[in-house]
């Protein structure tokens, strides 16, 4: 059974880092996208970064394009999001995702709708 656990959300304030860790046992992650989404209330969930995990392809939103930072630790079947300059817009809970298995990966995918295992969030809190 594939589980993905995040850890490391918090509260902190603008201008402050997180460093955001999603666990992954089930299955290897050699060779799969995986990424970090967002919801906050009232909004649709938002792809934030993504990552092919057999290659060096990552992909940020614009929005957050700068500010973080996602990596992988394969040996520990981990990745990280790590995230500074945090604005009070960035509050939201945070969603790691992978997928199946891929073939080729250039660009890791930003849609829900490619990732077919999720966590159960980890929530980031910005204050002003």
């Amino acid at each position: 059974q594939v589980q993905l656990v995040e850890s490391g959300g918090g509260s902190v304030q603008a201008g402050g880092s997180l460093r955001l860790s999603c666990r992954v046992s089930g299955y290897g992650i050699s060779r799969v996208f995986v990424g970090w989404f967002r919801q906050a209330p009232g909004k649709e969930r938002e792809g934030v970064a993504s990552i092919c995990t057999g290659s060096i392809g990552t992909e940020y939103a614009d929005s957050v394009n700068g500010r973080v930072t996602i990596s992988q630790d394969n040996a520990r079947s981990t990745v990280f999001l790590e995230m500074k300059n945090l604005k009070p817009e960035d509050t939201a809970m945070y969603y790691c995702a992978a997928s199946d298995p891929y073939g080729i990966c250039i660009k890791p995918p930003l849609t829900l709708s490619n990732y077919k295992y999720w966590g159960q969030g980890t929530q980031v809190t910005v204050s002003s």
